[in-house]
Parts: structure tokens; C-alpha cells; sequence
């Protein structure tokens, strides 16, 4: 685990700060067009974009506080795909039948990305790492 007494370059918090912001830009793009949150976050451009940046920018983080707002980001996204796996896995196993509550999880899993963003940009606001 990263130790808080290494400071980042303030150029790397800019970078989290984006990267936190095109997550949002996608969350935002789920709640107000046809499209859901959870297909937003796991397929909208921006997050595509945010979880490159999260990987290529990674290293850099290392040591710092940063890095476990890298890690908070990658497992957010990791995880998502995760659980919308296993609801498809789940819909496909009934059949189709299982598409009639196949919604609420899915709600779940949205309600949990909100939750992952704003805990994890207020806390990067804060200049404080992420518990994990």
C-alpha cells in the first residue's frame, strides 16, 4: 500500500482530477440520454479513456497517496464489468426470464459507481488516499 509521506507532482494530481472528471462525464451521459448509467460508465469514451490514462499514469503514483485512487478507479471499473457479467450470465442461464429482474442489479451496480466516483473525487479534493 502506498505511504502518504511521498508527495505527488501537482501534474499528477491534475491528471486523477481528469480522470475522476471523464468518469463523471460518462455517469452524466448515462443518467440524462437513453443510455443507463452502467452501459455509460463500462462503454462511453470517456471511461474507456480514463481507464488508459489509469493505466499508463499508474506507475507514476507509485509510493504516493495517489496511488490508491489508482487502484480505487481501476477495481471500480474492474469490478463493474464483474458484476454485469454475471447478471448477463444470469439472463442468458433463464433463458431470458431472468431479463425481468436482471434490472435490479443492474440499479445496484449504478447506484455503487456513483457511489465509487463521488467518495473517491471527494476524498482526491481532500488530498487524502483512498481506504480500501
Amino acid at each position: 500500500m502506498a505511504t502518504a509521506a511521498a508527495e505527488p507532482r501537482e501534474s499528477l494530481i491534475t491528471v486523477t482530477h481528469v480522470i475522476y472528471g471523464l468518469h463523471a462525464f460518462s455517469l452524466v451521459t448515462g443518467i440524462i440520454t437513453a443510455a443507463t448509467v452502467v452501459g455509460a460508465f463500462l462503454t462511453g469514451w470517456p471511461s474507456i479513456i480514463a481507464v488508459i490514462l489509469n493505466y499508463v499514469k499508474r506507475s507514476e503514483a507509485r509510493g504516493t497517496w495517489l496511488e490508491s485512487h489508482f487502484r480505487w478507479q481501476i477495481r471500480t471499473f474492474g469490478f463493474g464489468l464483474l458484476w454485469v457479467a454475471l447478471c448477463v450470465l444470469f439472463v442468458l442461464a433463464t433463458l431470458g426470464i431472468g431479463l425481468l429482474i436482471a434490472w435490479l442489479p443492474l440499479g445496484v451496480v449504478g447506484l455503487w459507481f456513483i457511489y465509487r466516483l463521488g467518495s473517491g473525487w471527494l476524498r482526491l479534493i481532500d488530498r487524502r488516499p483512498m481506504y480500501e
